[in-house]
């Protein structure tokens, strides 16, 4: 395992849930966490208490990656923080309420969804490479998106805006990918399946969890930390050939 040397990294929807183990082995590793949530003052504060506890060094930012201004508000505030930025993880996400189907749609929350889930990761993106790509002054760095196994299921009857708007992310993923891969960025992505975090329960369906993990082969869901140690390892360990990859979490799904 590589000793860590390099910059902070900025964890958006970091407070809880698999952002929240993410920041916790960032953390261990001795990496500078910027943990930003959009709603949850409560749970980041405690987290980066977590954390100063141990020795590490954190900071929190309220801001919705929707909106641009609270992106370059929140890449500012981390810079003047924690210093120089080395990298991204674009784990936020939106899911409107469980089990609608798409005639039932409502413009609002699709709008939603494709915002928080497409548009604030490219803006963030953005304000990434602006600081770390040596094309702009930077000394490299890594970004890894967080999709879902819902981007190639579908999410039939429950979130089909979420699952297309992860598979565009997941497009996302590849094409800015080869886009930066001379510029000493490297970029991939973590698609999870099912897994044993509050999403479902703010989607109004508790109960989802365990009824999905029934069609995977390992018959549970994933814990929070599994996903957290694969993203860890791909912004920290992983060899510099592995570009434009979205490496998926699923049990076998």
């Amino acid at each position: 395992m590589k000793a860590w040397s390099g910059g902070a990294v900025i964890v958006t929807g970091g407070s809880r849930g698999i952002g929240a183990e993410i920041v916790r082995l960032l953390a261990q590793r001795g990496v500078p966490v910027c943990i930003n949530h959009r709603d949850s003052a409560t749970e980041a504060e405690s987290l980066a208490s977590e954390v100063r506890s141990l020795g590490g060094k954190a900071c929190v930012v309220q801001a919705d990656v929707g909106s641009e201004a609270d992106v370059l508000r929140l890449f500012t505030a981390a810079e003047q923080e924690l210093g120089a930025l080395w990298g991204l993880v674009n784990n936020a996400g939106y899911v409107g309420l469980a089990g609608r189907r798409v005639d039932e749609a409502q413009v609002a929350v699709l709008e939603q969804s494709f915002r928080v889930n497409v548009i604030g990761p490219m803006i963030c993106a953005r304000e990434a490479l602006l600081r770390i790509s040596p094309r702009h002054g930077g000394q490299g760095g890594r970004i890894v998106n967080i999709s879902s196994i819902a981007s190639r299921t579908g999410s039939p009857n429950d979130f089909v805006d979420y699952a297309a708007s992860k598979a565009a992310l997941n497009t996302f993923t590849l094409g800015l990918a080869r886009e930066v891969a001379m510029e000493g960025v490297q970029v991939n992505g973590v698609s999870p399946g099912i897994a044993d975090t509050e999403i479902n329960a703010r989607a109004g369906a508790p109960e989802r969890k365990d009824r999905l993990a029934a069609m995977v082969p390992m018959k549970r869901p994933a814990r929070p930390a599994e996903v957290a140690e694969v993203t860890v390892w791909l912004l920290l360990d992983a060899p510099d050939y592995l570009h434009g990859t979205t490496v998926d979490v699923g049990g076998g799904l």
